[in-house]
């Protein structure tokens, strides 16, 4: 680990959770009607209720952050870091290809190279301390439950997404 002040590491934390949380808003922006919107779309029977995304993710944000402040605080984070955010911008715009512009087959494709994106970051994180890899496997997890989760509900809907 790095030697930080308190005051640094303070401000590193605060600093990661709301750049996760700014890309959790960029996403809230596009998804207003994401409620509505996925209830009127056939779904399989194991998708899950709309209520628990919110929370969900709400929790896996603030995962993400923690986890990157821990491997912020390592030597050589940089490479991981970058890999980190390019898959937080992905996730971002994952909401609004989906959900937004209603796009099926774009937002497939992207949240499989979302999933692509988190394991090598999970990876990374884990290389460089081994926590911080741990708390991204919540966030890889659903992320696979919304790949299938997504070319499901294009499949059954090709009306709406295309």
């Amino acid at each position: 680990m790095r030697t930080l002040s308190r005051k640094q590491q303070i401000l590193g934390l605060v600093g990661w959770l709301v750049l996760a949380f700014i890309a959790a808003g960029i996403g809230a922006v596009a998804s207003i009607n994401a409620a509505s919107f996925y209830e009127s779309l056939q779904q399989p029977a194991w998708a899950p209720p709309a209520w628990l995304f919110g929370p969900m993710w709400t929790t896996l944000y603030g995962l993400m952050g923690i986890a990157a402040w821990l491997a912020w605080r390592e030597p050589g984070a940089r490479p991981a870091l970058v890999v980190f955010i390019i898959q937080l911008a992905l996730n971002a715009l994952w909401t609004w290809l989906f959900f937004a512009w209603q796009l099926g087959a774009i937002a497939f494709i992207g949240v499989v190279a979302l999933w692509m994106l988190i394991l090598i970051t999970l990876v990374m994180f884990w290389r460089l301390k081994p926590l911080a890899g741990v708390l991204l496997v919540p966030y890889l997890a659903w992320v696979s439950l919304a790949c299938a989760l997504t070319w499901s509900v294009w499949q059954l809907n090709p009306q709406v997404l295309g």
